[in-house]
């Protein structure tokens, strides 16, 4: 029975995650969300310094939490909190870093800074 019950969960956490996946599907109306950006993407901290203009960010959205998912060997960026603000933008809050991100269901921009690492993306979908 347990295992009946937890197939029936990745099934329905599948249907889920398949439906947030559309183009038009904005992450700001969404509880959880999960999408593909592609772009130019860079990554600086004291070792590395990473830049990609034909990269892309996977997005992920439970909740108010976002996580980003990034190609060429870019550190994730997870944990970030953000608000919703009155043009369907979201815009990141909280104390986890300084900088700004923005994301709707065309664009993403990021230009964020933590713990002396810096991330930076320029996405459409």
């Amino acid at each position: 029975m347990k295992s009946i019950l937890k197939i029936m969960g990745a099934l329905l956490f599948t249907a889920l995650v398949i439906t947030s996946c559309s183009k038009d599907t904005d992450p700001a109306d969404r509880d959880i969300f999960a999408g593909t950006f592609r772009g130019k993407i860079g990554y600086t901290d004291a070792e590395k310094n990473i830049s990609q203009d034909n990269g892309s960010v996977f997005v992920t959205k439970i909740d108010t939490r976002y996580d980003f998912r990034f190609s060429d060997g870019i550190p994730d960026l997870t944990g970030v909190q953000f608000e919703r603000k009155d043009d369907n933008t979201l815009v990141s809050v909280g104390s986890a870093g300084t900088g700004l991100i923005t994301i709707n269901k065309d664009r993403l921009v990021i230009g964020f800074t933590r713990d002396g690492r810096s991330w930076s993306a320029d996405c459409g979908r």
